[in-house]
């Protein structure tokens, strides 16, 4: 059974989107690299605050509609109320971290077969 989840992504000023995806690892990392979503990518939104997972795709839409439709008070006391230090809750879950670089080779199309992570080191950034 096909899981979908809504989710909250935010920034270190606490600018709020709010998404919906049928993999939720993939689409952080698509936030991470600036990847699918130009205002995430203009501000620089790449830290997962929330999410909740459906098997029922209707039930995903609904929410991720409801939650776009609440003022940004409530948004923040759902996020609170599950995450109160706004911690990246995808730090949990992948390799990211602050010194790592990530780097997407691809055309930017729907197949995303063609993306690549690629850990920089400081000497490979010098070279």
């Amino acid at each position: 059974m096909a899981e979908y989840y809504v989710y909250i992504m935010t920034n270190r000023s606490h600018t709020l989107y709010t998404g919906i995806t049928n993999n939720l690892e993939r689409r952080v990392y698509e936030h991470k690299v600036k990847l699918g979503s130009s205002f995430t990518a203009r501000y620089n939104i790449n830290q997962l605050a929330y999410y909740e997972s459906t098997g029922d795709v209707e039930s995903a839409i609904a929410r991720e509609k409801q939650i776009k439709g609440w003022l940004r008070a409530k948004k923040i006391a759902l996020i609170e109320s599950e995450n109160p230090g706004w911690k990246d809750l995808s730090l949990a879950w992948t390799s990211m971290d602050s010194e790592t670089l990530l780097y997407a080779q691809g055309d930017n199309s729907n197949d995303w077969s063609d993306i690549r992570m690629m850990r920089v080191t400081e000497k490979e950034k010098n070279v």
